[in-house]
């Protein structure tokens, strides 16, 4: 796998991770301060992972990516 596709496959991760997180915290947080760190730390989540999707569709259309590790 080229490096480039591994970066962008560990970035969709991360962002994943954001995601997640923010699910949690927002579960358990106990004032409204928390609420908006976890939706924002969410909706960057979300805008990172659709972007570096993007990517790899690029990079898929270019033949660059590693269809095994798709």
């Amino acid at each position: 796998m080229k490096r480039c596709d591994h970066n962008l496959k560990e970035t969709i991760l991360l962002a994943e991770r954001m995601i997640k997180l923010a699910d949690k915290g927002d579960g358990d947080r106990e004032d409204t301060g928390c609420g908006i760190l976890y939706g924002m730390l969410r909706d960057s989540g979300y805008k990172i992972k659709r972007m570096a999707e993007d990517e790899k569709v690029k990079h898929i259309a270019k033949g660059w990516w590693d269809k095994k590790t798709c």
